[in-house]
């Protein structure tokens, strides 16, 4: 299970071999699914996306947080529910393809759901506000507070969830990581057995796959890098770290603890004096494993994470 941005591609592009990454592992037997927290663009545009990039995707590979939103309200609602939307096209495709009944803000209805849509108005965010405080049942499809854009790092949904929960005091149910709906839809979907969560990010993609309990791969090519990692809340620490992709096709050796530190490939690793320290050399992805085992070994220990300062990690081969 494929997180998007920072894993397949970043913005427009793909990231460097992630299209041959990812043959390679389709022709050994693997099912690829692609899934993201963004519900504001409908299946089918994002396969059409990843198709552009080299990356071959049917619109069935692809599940989003608007889909499983979707199945969070027909479980409870059944096919005769009527919702509010506040979000975009994802949403709207969602839920038609369940047969919900979308309503306008002032109709009788039974949910509200929500997700990113530049187009939403304040006046149906108001009146959205306003039942919800009121008992109306609200879902939404993710929580996260930024989104990438071409003119930079810009607010996402999280900002609107917080702004409702803040006025109405009612916490919505969440679709998307780190909330298990967006995981178990995906599985429902797609199949396969033994699934694994591949992200960049620790607290929606890691957690998300610790929340289902499933496995996970953290990819360094997002917005996890050493800072992230060595602080990483037990909840957030993935069972694989790779540089990219190509993880799916190397073996994942875990480090060895040593009477002083972590060992793995080539390197050791140790925490002294409160900073982490790693020497030898090997393989890049083996120097990120150690850096993860010293590291949360002490936080655990100390209830501090190590310094890394003058620590730079070594050029991939």
């Amino acid at each position: 299970m494929l997180d998007l941005d920072g894993v397949v591609y970043v913005g427009p592009d793909a990231v460097p071999g992630a299209a041959d990454h990812l043959a390679e592992v389709r022709a050994g037997g693997m099912r690829l699914a692609f899934i993201t927290n963004n519900a504001s663009r409908p299946p089918s545009t994002v396969a059409d996306h990843l198709t552009s990039l080299g990356v071959q995707a049917d619109v069935g590979d692809v599940v989003t947080s608007a889909q499983a939103a979707a199945r969070v309200l027909l479980d409870r609602l059944g096919p005769d529910g009527r919702v509010v939307l506040l979000g975009g096209e994802g949403l709207e495709v969602a839920l038609a393809e369940t047969g919900l009944s979308v309503v306008g803000p002032e109709d009788d209805a039974d949910a509200v759901v929500t997700g990113y849509g530049p187009q939403v108005v304040w006046a149906d965010i108001m009146r959205a506000s306003v039942r919800i405080r009121d008992g109306l049942w609200w879902v939404a499809s993710n929580t996260d507070l930024s989104i990438p854009t071409p003119y930079g790092v810009a607010p996402g949904h999280g900002v609107l969830v917080d702004t409702i929960r803040r006025f109405s005091g009612v916490e919505p149910e969440v679709a998307g990581k780190p909330a298990r709906p967006l995981l178990d839809e995906t599985v429902r979907r797609v199949g396969g057995d033994r699934p694994l969560m591949v992200g960049d990010r620790l607290d929606t993609d890691i957690e998300g796959a610790r929340n289902v309990g499933i496995d996970s791969l953290l990819v360094l090519t997002g917005v996890t890098g050493l800072a992230e990692l060595v602080t990483a809340r037990p909840e957030e620490r993935p069972t694989y770290v790779g540089l990219d992709l190509g993880a799916l096709r190397e073996p994942q050796p875990a480090p060895r603890e040593t009477g002083g530190g972590w060992a793995l490939g080539g390197w050791s690793g140790r925490v002294v004096a409160d900073r982490l320290e790693v020497d030898g050399e090997g393989d890049a992805g083996d120097w990120w494993r150690v850096v993860a085992a010293a590291a949360w070994s002490h936080l655990d220990a100390s209830g501090t994470a190590p310094s890394t300062d003058d620590l730079a990690p070594p050029a991939a081969s």
